[in-house]
């Protein structure tokens, strides 16, 4: 009978040796799969910007081969004891920019076949900017921030969707670019949160919508926006309910309301969902369109993970708001979301310590 070794004790011989040889190791695809399965080694893209935004695998970062002082961005992002795992289009600009990389001391796995490779093998890729989190179990969770509120949730093959939208930014083909969705949450009734041909396009046989009763309204009344009809199974959830999803997720809807004088209009108190989501123990928080609203305090005491919190004035919070909610919630990672065209370059200075996540929501 054979015996197999995992995935991460080959990793750790192999890594044993490229360190003393200084020598790139080439994987294929199935290789290069399971080393990024274990989250860590840094994924980069060494393909020129536009490459990348054509499409690339969920989680890299683009540093451009080609581009000026490679090298010096590669250790402005990563000590040298950090694993590397590269790619290119076709493998050879990645087996130039591994060699380089090795011999300045960094452990260095190359994707033989690059790009191509992967996509010709199947392999899912997106145009979006994905952060990957690892449970205390060890098990992945990625997070998908598509543009504007709209973000996909993926773990152990359950995707679920939040607010998703085809437009506001780039358009989103939802059938082409995404799974069907297991879990489809809706935060509020805004057409920016809650439209009908994005629903239909994720809606599978097993797809579970869920939303806030002022969106159930809208799509018994036949007002939901696009042309997408209604969605079989539904289910309601108000401010303090709970309920269990696949794999033995748990959701909790949180409130998401404002409060600033003049602005109650936008979203009024009771009426939006925010959700807490607890995965394998890794609890992210998405709180929809609101404010710092003093219930925020009670999130403290669960230990948030990740925070995606509104920052688009004057609909939701200001930059200062921002900071208040994030001192009263105290996430590891903050990641402001639904920002538009608001200025968040002084959120920084305002939150020292914290890590923030800057990301570009198309």
């Amino acid at each position: 009978m054979k015996r197999f070794m995992s995935f991460s004790f080959i990793a750790a011989i192999i890594s044993l040796f490229s360190c003393s040889s200084q020598k790139p190791i080439d994987m294929d695809v199935t290789e290069f799969g399971l080393l990024l399965k274990e989250n860590e080694a840094a994924l980069i893209d060494v393909r020129t910007p536009g490459e990348f935004e054509e499409g690339h695998i969920a989680g890299a970062v683009n540093i451009d081969w080609m581009g000026d002082s490679f090298v010096e961005k590669v250790k402005g992002e990563y000590p040298l004891d950090k694993p590397l795992a590269v790619y290119c289009r076709s493998g050879k600009r990645s087996a130039a920019a591994a060699k380089k990389l090795a011999s300045e001391g960094y452990t260095v796995y190359n994707l033989k076949g690059g790009y191509l490779a992967w996509c010709n093998a199947g392999r899912r890729v997106t145009k979006y900017e994905v952060e990957l989190f690892k449970t205390a179990n060890g098990s992945l969770v990625s997070l998908c921030l598509i543009k504007h509120g709209s973000v996909e949730i993926e773990y152990d093959g359950v995707s679920i969707q939040v607010d998703p939208v085809p437009g506001f930014g780039k358009e989103t083909d939802y059938a082409r670019e995404f799974p069907k969705a297991d879990v489809i949450l809706v935060t509020h009734s805004h057409p920016d949160h809650l439209n009908g041909v994005a629903i239909e396009s994720l809606t599978g046989d097993s797809t579970l919508l869920i939303l806030n009763k002022k969106s159930e309204e809208m799509i018994l009344n036949g007002e939901l926006m696009g042309k997408g009809g209604p969605v079989a199974k539904r289910q309601v959830i108000a401010n303090g309910e709970k309920m269990e999803l696949p794999k033995g997720i748990t959701l909790e809807a949180v409130p998401a309301y404002n409060t600033t004088p003049g602005r109650e209009m936008f979203h009024p108190m009771g009426e939006g969902n925010g959700y807490v989501l607890t995965i394998d123990g890794f609890k992210i928080y998405v709180a929809g369109d609101t404010e710092d609203v003093p219930e925020m305090a009670s999130l403290a005491t669960q230990g948030i993970d990740v925070a995606l919190l509104p920052v688009n004035q004057p609909y939701t919070m200001t930059p200062e708001q921002c900071a208040k909610a994030t001192k009263m919630i105290a996430p590891k990672v903050l990641i402001p979301y639904h920002f538009g065209q608001t200025d968040l370059s002084g959120l920084q200075d305002m939150l020292p310590g914290q890590k923030i996540l800057f990301r570009k929501m198309q």
